[in-house]
């Protein structure tokens, strides 16, 4: 087999499969169920969460009938970025590229307070009876993220594959241990709406929040380069994604309502918000104390799983605007496995330099003690990062409806109406996030508040920034779309040439 070639992915590593276990584990079905449900539950539309997942699933699903047609007009690791670039101009797609780089960078960086939060001050002392600092463990536990990213996406997938069957067993056996011992109401769907259980809460923060829950599946797109048969593999991979994951996220959350009843679904979860431990404490009680402690470790194993896949993609986004000029050309080279490690490395070093401001000078509390990553550092990352992609997903929508019009597609379906429907909803939620960010961030603290700008001013600075390279670089600015174009022209399997090549 060939080595890839300097600057170049290697080609014809993965499978649907494998993209879909890379994009199941970004999601993280068990933080997902264990963090984002429950504030889903309490502020949102209490035990008829599980109508709001299907919906979003379903508004997501349009989006995506459009995304897949386009992944099979180009192939490139950029992601929003190329589709962008295709659909709407060169200076749009440095937009959504800038956006979206920064989104899935600082997204990391809050997985670096997730993880050593959950692993240093709740796993180990219900573990072993002792803490561990959040950021001395969530830096380990990030540089061995990093090993595993640099050893091949191969790896990861494999890596991400077993965490991801881990977690989704375990919460499988709690729904199971929920039918058995209560059943399920089926009043969480028929009530969905109803004034009772929208009492006290929002049908659209419930949208919003949910939509959260299903940040990653974008990803699929980012390993078109290492795909076997992207043209085929991208599109699968993407409609499987939106559909398993749709489908675990209502079913589990119809087993917590379900758990504690429909009706008191959402005081339930407003009571348990501080401890964050609502989904672990049904586990304890139906499961018992010994499977507990094992969803505790899985936990810590989940939210590690979706720092990898985050990392995964983050590096790809940097290694695409690289390779195009846009930041440093450094970034575009690749190690003999064909992976992107100096952009990576980038990665690491940003989300590791974030985090540290934290640790260092973060947030107290009244008697001055230093406040958890967990409400400091993790809205910053976690909810500047949803935001940003929900942004750029809606980017990416209106670009494949341009795109196909310029075109004159006939296929007015999946090019038009469904892609056009998932613009105006990502559009939605996107205005909703904005407008809601404290919420959807966890803190109303004031660095919280003036976050949403920072994408304000890197849509300014990217218009700008295209701007002076049309002036400036002019061949810089061309390659943008060049870029993209030459990927269609190589064959796929170039890398995997006959050895008369050699």
């Amino acid at each position: 087999m060939s080595q890839p070639q300097p600057g170049k992915l290697k080609r014809n590593q993965l499978g649907v499969p494998s993209i879909v276990f890379l994009v199941l584990a970004a999601v993280a079905p068990l933080t997902a169920a264990v963090v984002v449900m429950p504030l889903a539950i309490g502020f949102g539309n209490g035990g008829g969460i599980s109508v709001s997942v299907l919906i979003v699933g379903a508004a997501l699903l349009l989006f995506a009938i459009g995304y897949a047609q386009m992944s099979k007009e180009l192939v490139n690791a950029g992601g929003f970025y190329a589709i962008a670039v295709k659909g709407l101009g060169r200076t749009a797609g440095l937009v959504t590229g800038l956006v979206a780089t920064l989104g899935y960078n600082f997204f990391v960086a809050g997985t670096v307070g997730t993880t050593g939060f959950f692993t240093g001050q709740v796993a180990f002392p219900a573990l072993f009876g002792f803490e561990i600092n959040w950021f001395l463990i969530g830096l380990v536990l990030f540089v061995i993220v990093f090993l595993l990213a640099r050893s091949g996406i191969q790896v990861s997938a494999i890596v991400l594959g077993v965490a991801l069957v881990l977690e989704v067993l375990i919460l499988l056996a709690f729904a199971i241990s929920v039918l058995v011992q209560t059943g399920y109401s089926f009043d969480a769907f028929t009530q969905a709406f109803s004034p009772e259980i929208l009492v006290g809460g929002s049908i659209w923060i419930a949208f919003l929040l949910v939509a959260t829950a299903f940040i990653g599946f974008e990803a699929t797109a980012l390993f078109g380069e290492e795909a076997k048969e992207p043209r085929k593999t991208i599109p699968r991979a993407t409609y499987t994604a939106i559909i398993v994951v749709a489908i675990m996220h209502a079913f589990f959350a119809w087993a917590m309502v379900s758990a504690v009843g429909v009706g008191d679904a959402q005081q339930v979860a407003l009571d348990h918000l501080e401890g964050g431990d609502m989904l672990l404490v049904l586990i304890d009680q139906y499961l018992g104390p010994f499977v507990g402690v094992i969803a505790l470790v899985l936990l810590v194993v989940s939210m590690f799983a979706a720092q990898l896949a985050f990392h995964n993609s983050a590096g790809r986004y940097l290694f695409a605007l690289g390779r195009a000029r846009v930041l440093p050309v450094w970034l575009a080279k690749t190690n003999k496995r064909g992976v992107p490690e100096r952009a990576l490395l980038v990665n690491l070093l940003f989300g590791l330099l974030v985090a540290a401001i934290f640790a260092v000078a973060g947030e107290t509390d009244p008697e001055g003690n230093p406040l958890p990553a967990v409400v400091t550092l993790v809205p910053v990352g976690i909810g500047f990062g949803t935001l940003a992609v929900l942004i750029v997903q809606a980017i990416a929508a209106l670009a494949v409806v341009v795109y196909f019009r310029k075109k004159g597609d006939p296929r007015w379906w999946s090019t038009f109406i469904a892609p056009g429907i998932g613009f105006v909803t990502l559009t939605a939620f996107s205005i909703g996030a904005l407008f809601n960010f404290t919420l959807v961030a966890g803190s109303d603290a004031v660095y919280v508040q003036v976050m949403p700008w920072v994408i304000v001013v890197a849509i300014v600075a990217g218009i700008a920034y295209g701007l002076a390279l049309r002036s400036r670089k002019p061949a810089v600015y061309e390659g943008l779309e060049h870029d993209l174009e030459k990927f269609e022209e190589e064959p796929l399997e170039a890398d995997e040439a006959p050895a008369t090549k050699r």
